[in-house]
């Protein structure tokens, strides 16, 4: 793994985390309890803070960066960062599936308990709403979710992947 200072800030790992050999953090960059970054992934602080809540997985090769001197990005609790996903400049509330390839831009919030589809676009800016599914390029609300559809999932994801970072750490 690559954990990198870069203008005096070092990343914060606490050491319940699972970080990837292969995987890079670098600068102004806060991990929560029971996260994981995992293979190839980059979360890069350089150019702003990243702030990264507690059982948080960043899966393969996806890229967490913020803007300079603009937005920071900020990731609540209990949020999945899918495969080849790009997180930027933006704030994701608790309990969201950013889905694998998702793009999330500049100054966009993800309220909680919502999902970002894979593939998807979501456009500086865009706020989605709390309990919704955005799909598309660029992604727009394409339904409502209620407490069953929704329930479960997104915790079922972020504890496997805790239970999952568990079987590389006992290999150390």
């Amino acid at each position: 793994m690559i954990i990198k200072k870069v203008n005096g800030s070092s990343p914060k790992i606490p050491s319940d985390c699972y970080v990837a050999e292969n995987a890079t953090i670098v600068g102004n960059v806060s991990l929560g309890e029971n996260c994981s970054v995992w293979f190839n992934a980059v979360v890069r602080g350089d150019v702003n803070k990243i702030t990264i809540g507690n059982k948080v997985n960043i899966q393969d090769g996806a890229v967490i960066h913020c803007t300079y001197l603009k937005h920071a990005t900020i990731i609540g609790n209990n949020v999945s960062i899918g495969h080849n996903a790009i997180v930027h400049g933006c704030t994701i509330h608790n309990n969201v599936l950013i889905g694998m390839g998702a793009i999330v831009m500049d100054g966009c919030i993800v309220e909680s308990n919502s999902i970002v589809a894979a593939g998807s676009v979501v456009t500086q800016n865009t706020i989605v709403e709390s309990g919704t599914i955005y799909a598309g390029i660029p992604a727009k609300k394409v339904k409502e979710l209620n407490a069953s559809d929704f329930a479960g999932e997104i915790e079922r994801i972020s504890n496997n992947y805790i239970m999952y970072s568990s079987w590389f750490k006992n290999e150390d």
